[in-house]
């Protein structure tokens, strides 16, 4: 039986919550993710552990926060991208992602080999 798009952006959300909490160290109070042709983009809420913001209040503390997660990001990269995979089943071509040291918010984009094949809910 085949899922929903909104099974498998569920499964999308966990397998991204799971790696934020094991390989960043804490995961987001609110996430969704949304299939939109042959992207998938992931918008998480409430990223930032209290020591990021603290230093989010200074301007070199922003830049400082975008670098380490960059590097980390970068280094768990074939984690998070296998992970998608397995859900759709497509090799992801590209990952993006940017955060607001501002509100705490972050984006995951994944571009995708090609547009999966969903099965809209009846």
């Amino acid at each position: 039986m085949s899922k929903t798009k909104g099974q498998i952006e569920s499964e999308i959300c966990e397998a991204v919550i799971k790696f934020e909490k094991e390989y960043m160290g804490r995961g987001p109070l609110e996430i969704k993710a949304y299939i939109i042709d042959d992207m998938v983009l992931v918008r998480l809420k409430n990223v930032l552990t209290p020591a990021e913001m603290k230093l989010s209040s200074v301007t070199d503390g922003r830049e400082l926060i975008k670098r380490i997660r960059i590097t980390l990001i970068e280094q768990g990269r074939p984690l998070l991208e296998s992970a998608v995979e397995s859900i759709l089943g497509i090799k992801i071509k590209s990952l993006h992602t940017d955060i607001s040291t501002m509100t705490g918010e972050r984006v995951i984009i994944f571009t995708l080999g090609y547009p999966p094949d969903l099965k809209q809910k009846n």
